[in-house]
């Protein structure tokens, strides 16, 4: 009887150092909050273009706005609408339409911050892009450097769009908390 109730107290004393040693980072450390505001330039045709088909479905046609269709992406981020404006990074990664009636994006993609106060650092996000709405909301996932262990989200604002040619400029609203 002695040993069980000696088992219990160690496996007890046991739970609580692994929770201790667990949440401990978070317990001494405020998170920061940071907000920025960059463009997306997201060109599928042209001399610069930096979205291109990967995949699709097989025997179907492939294109933005069919379902299965996969893009490839190195995206220039910029301090403003105008595409020669300051680069702040580069939204690489990938984007699948998603959705069955050919409405909805899939991102998963890395912002790698190329210059200024976050230079080396990057932000992971990953959501549903319906990009019909003026306004949609991705998830920061995860980040690196300055953005170490990141939360929070990114409004998306559609300010250029030319679905012909798959050619996009989107605004960026992060808001992201970080150590």
């Amino acid at each position: 009887m002695a040993s069980n109730a000696l088992l219990k107290l160690s496996l007890l004393i046991l739970l609580a150092i692994i929770f201790l040693a667990s949440s401990e980072p978070m317990l001494d450390r405020k998170m920061k909050e940071t907000k920025l505001v960059f463009y997306m330039d997201d060109w599928g045709t042209g001399a610069d273009a930096t979205a291109f088909m990967v995949g699709g479905i097989p025997k179907k046609q492939w294109g933005v706005l069919q379902f299965g269709t996969v893009y490839a992406t190195d995206d220039k981020l910029t301090e403003s609408y105008d595409r020669n404006s300051t680069e702040v990074g580069r939204a690489q990664g990938l984007y699948v339409n998603s959705a069955l009636d050919g409405s909805d994006l899939h991102l998963v993609m890395s912002l790698v911050f190329t210059s200024g106060e976050f230079n080396g650092s990057t932000l992971e996000i990953q959501g549903a892009d319906r990009f019909y709405l003026k306004y949609r909301e991705v998830s920061v996932v995860s980040g690196t450097g300055k953005f170490r262990l990141a939360r929070g989200y990114i409004v998306l604002e559609t300010v250029f769009i030319d679905i012909k040619n798959s050619n996009a400029i989107i605004r960026c609203n992060v808001t992201v908390y970080h150590h």
